[in-house]
């Protein structure tokens, strides 16, 4: 399937209506015929749910085109032959893809990569080290670009060839520190999203952006994530779409790795190395990819009830209502601070504090990964050490002594 421009442009005004999300979308189109059909019905159907709703005007439309194009983006719609395979399996695929890029790294086999904004540098270093391998294997790695587990994943694969799913428009980069790493994405890989130019975004687009990162992969490996996690809502979404979900293990003793060890115990694959991946994996992307996957792996992913949708729908009967998730699961919020504090600079006390967990972690380590002068790292450990925050083990290795 090939859309027209003037299909494209219907497509677009369609999911930009109030209202009006993918499932709505893909009811609407079966029920009318095409998206021009829709929009012309859509006041009398909105009327019959007892209300009245927006719809996109043909110049916010043309707008958002003109705006797409002029970053040198595009337009994929749901259907055509460049729209990534996995994400058209996904009850709640959007229809139109913003795509800025390289869009033949959608049609690789692509493996999400998620876990804490607040990572250990050992876990970050895993990390690294299982995005080049995963990528030499011919992978691409898909993560959501926020900072922590996600920015180690998009930098290991800068050279193999990485996507960063957005949860505000392509304009809008979150967090705005990232935005450097955004622009050496695309010399090899893209950034996509569902959402309009010019979207900042919320606290519920983050986990409405997480069921894209699992759809379009064959499976998610979740390297830290504490109990109330946007990471396991990915997780979560990985599993009812039927894909393969990993976990890294860690420390009982550290709260990044509790998300993680429950994972495992309820039927995630253990992930040590990346073998482990590649060889589950291996069996999809022998075979011709079809749109139905396996049937849920795991028993369950913790996480609270659901309390808000992640976007709305039109209210008629024949049209499920948006997925849920609950609010402190929407890896919007800012990280807590630290409980533990160094003397000097609060804020390079607390970055150095939160790099290190049991795992014992080399000091070259935490320099590449806290970003600061090894003498300003010295001077923060030195006080660490003597109020016992931390233990320096044999070769001059660190790790932090956990309550």
């Amino acid at each position: 399937m090939v859309l027209s421009d003037r299909q494209r442009f219907d497509w677009l005004r369609l999911i930009r209506s109030e209202s009006i999300g993918p499932r709505s979308f893909r009811t609407l189109m079966n029920r009318c015929g095409g998206a021009a059909a829709a929009l012309d019905a859509l006041p009398d159907l909105a009327r019959q749910a007892g209300r009245t709703i927006r719809i996109c005007p043909a110049s916010e439309a043309e707008r958002e085109f003109e705006g797409l194009l002029r970053l040198g983006g595009r337009f994929i719609a749901l259907g055509e032959a460049g729209y990534p395979v996995p994400l058209q399996a996904i009850d709640s695929a959007p229809p139109l893809l913003a795509v800025l890029g390289r869009g033949d790294i959608l049609q690789r086999p692509g493996v999400a990569m998620v876990g804490s904004r607040n990572a250990s540098a050992a876990g970050m270093k895993f990390t690294a080290r299982l995005a080049r391998e995963l990528g030499e294997a011919d992978f691409s790695v898909v993560s959501g670009l926020a900072r922590g587990i996600d920015t180690a994943a998009h930098e290991a694969s800068l050279e193999t060839g990485t996507v960063a799913v957005l949860a505000g428009g392509l304009d809008e980069i979150y967090p705005p520190q990232n935005i450097p790493l955004a622009r050496r994405i695309l010399e090899r890989g893209a950034l996509i999203s569902e959402m309009p130019l010019g979207w900042v975004a919320r606290a519920r687009d983050f986990p409405r952006r997480n069921r894209l990162v699992s759809g379009l992969s064959l499976g998610t490996v979740v390297v830290e994530a504490a109990r109330r996690s946007g990471s396991l809502i990915t997780a979560r979404f990985a599993n009812e779409q039927g894909r393969l979900v990993f976990a890294v293990p860690g420390s009982p003793l550290d709260p990044r790795a509790e998300g993680g060890n429950h994972l495992i115990r309820e039927g995630a694959t253990l992930c040590a190395e990346a073998a482990h991946v590649i060889e589950a994996l291996q069996p999809l992307r022998q075979r011709e990819l079809d749109l139905s996957f396996p049937v849920q792996a795991m028993r369950e992913v913790i996480g609270e009830p659901a309390s808000e949708a992640m976007w709305d729908e039109l209210d008629l009967p024949e049209i499920m209502p948006a997925p849920g998730y609950a609010r402190h699961e929407d890896g919007f919020e800012p990280e807590p601070p630290s409980s533990l504090q160094a003397k000097g600079d609060p804020d390079s006390g607390r970055l150095v504090l939160d790099l290190l967990g049991p795992t014992p972690i080399g000091l070259d380590d935490l320099v590449r990964a806290s970003g600061l002068a090894a003498r300003e790292i010295g001077h923060i450990l030195v006080e660490l050490e003597l109020s016992g925050t931390i233990r320096r083990h044999p070769g001059g290795a660190l790790s932090r002594n956990l309550p």
